[in-house]
């Protein structure tokens, strides 16, 4: 009834609820469509956007690596020229290198490469820069980032690397003398060894034989040749050295057994001038006297090479000669590295304070100061004897130059830890700065000269 006179009356037709338009399902998933297309529209831009800064980041950084070994590798090729005399006969040193020209040379090259790989803002410094040698870089690319087609969609980014100059990995685990030891050689046990060495050992056996031990000599001297076909069978550089840099070329090391012997040898060993040179190897022990003769590290004043204070590098101070001398033929260590070790630690400054603590032309911790019985830092003359007692130590428990600056800068337990020089800027940069003024970063390194690295 009420549908008839609906239809049959207006006013009631006008009272039925009628369907907004809007509300109409077709429209309804027209606008749902409309604002998913307009969402992923704006995903993609936004994706778009994070890739295209991704991208730029990558490159940024990859200028920013490439411009560091640039620079690094400019500075390897000049870095003998900061240990050259200015003045050679009364007339200039066209090799000499002022550290300043040095430090440009790198700059510009690492400028130059950085730009060339897209970089436009690129900064470039030098962490150790007031050191007499730098040994690293850092390079900062600075450039934005632009997200979107305006200039003001531009977003602050960067990268940042560093690459430095350092002594190589496998040399500072082995003797930094190249030769091999030609003298006469002594046989325990049909191995053959210097004859100090083979007297160090009788009283050694014989001890142990006292508690019960037999000592067994596994391996002694080894000459290159040999250690060159040993190498072949097992080219490990950790457990077998490569030929040239071998201790056993030295004719000082010894490889003892039985396994059971270990724990003797760990106990007694160094009551005979006898260590353990690595700790993964505990067979292997080295002669820690005389070591002038057997060619490990720089020659000694007390090993018969005729250094007296005359005969110092030029860049140690007229002052300091006769200490140096004197400590050196004391404790059996060359007063050449002395004198690098004075110039690296406080530039022969007596009074020198680091912001570390450490003290006097020696740079000596009040810790380890009081352990080798130096009462006045400042005292340069008591600080040299102390530094050259303590080297003599590190020598002989290392058996490296390299490796005994290393544990004199950052402590024999680092040194210790991984048996090399630890990858610390500080450390790598005071070795290479030392064996450099001793010439060494070629020659006493075994021939292997510097690398290039890129360390962050």
């Amino acid at each position: 009834m009420i549908s008839r006179i609906a239809r049959s009356d207006p006013r009631l037709a006008d009272a039925e609820p009628r369907r907004a338009p809007w509300r109409d399902e077709s429209g309804q998933a027209t606008i749902l469509l409309l604002g998913l297309t307009l969402a992923v529209l704006a995903g993609a831009l936004v994706l778009g956007a994070i890739a295209r800064g991704i991208g730029a980041q990558s490159d940024e950084q990859r200028a920013a690596d490439l411009g560091a070994l640039a620079a690094a590798r400019s500075m390897h090729g000049a870095y003998g020229g900061l240990f050259e005399a200015p003045i050679v006969r009364g007339r200039p040193n066209r090799a000499h290198l002022e550290r300043a020209a040095y430090l440009e040379r790198g700059r510009r090259a690492a400028v130059a490469t950085a730009r060339s790989n897209g970089a436009r803002d690129v900064a470039v410094s030098f962490p150790d820069g007031d050191s007499f040698a730098p040994v690293r870089v850092r390079v900062e690319v600075r450039d934005a980032i632009r997200v979107g087609s305006r200039p003001r969609d531009e977003v602050p980014a960067g990268a940042r690397a560093e690459a430095e100059l350092t002594a190589p990995a496998d040399v500072a685990l082995w003797s930094a003398g190249p030769g091999e030891y030609r003298g006469p050689l002594a046989h325990r046990q049909g191995k053959p060894m210097r004859p100090d060495v083979a007297a160090a050992f009788d009283r050694m056996h014989a001890a142990a034989q006292r508690d019960g031990v037999s000592l067994v000599v596994v391996s002694a001297y080894r000459s290159n040749a040999e250690q060159s076909v040993l190498f072949a069978r097992h080219p490990d550089p950790k457990w077998v050295a490569p030929p040239g840099r071998s201790l056993h070329r030295l004719a000082t090391e010894l490889d003892l057994g039985p396994a059971s012997a270990y724990g003797w040898l760990a106990r007694n060993a160094e009551r005979f001038h006898f260590v353990q040179r690595y700790s993964w190897e505990p067979w292997h022990y080295g002669f820690t006297l005389n070591a002038g003769t057997s060619s490990v590290g720089f020659t000694s004043a007390a090993g018969g090479d005729g250094e007296t204070a005359r005969s110092l590098p030029s860049f140690v101070p007229a002052q300091f000669a006769a200490p140096l001398s004197r400590a050196a033929q004391r404790w059996n260590v060359s007063a050449s590295l002395l004198g690098a070790q004075l110039m690296a630690e406080s530039n022969f400054n007596p009074f020198a304070r680091s912001p570390a603590g450490a003290h006097g032309i020696a740079q000596f911790m009040p810790g380890t100061a009081k352990a080798m019985g130096l009462r006045d830092p400042f005292d340069a003359a008591a600080s040299i004897d102390a530094q050259a007692h303590l080297m003599r130590d590190l020598l002989r428990q290392f058996g490296s130059v390299a490796l005994a600056l290393a544990a004199y800068n950052a402590g024999p337990a680092r040194v210790a830890a991984c048996g090399c020089v630890p990858p610390i800027p500080e450390t790598r940069g005071y070795v290479t700065r030392i064996l450099g003024l001793l010439g060494g970063v070629g020659e006493a390194l075994g021939g292997g000269g510097l690398e290039v690295r890129l360390v962050s």
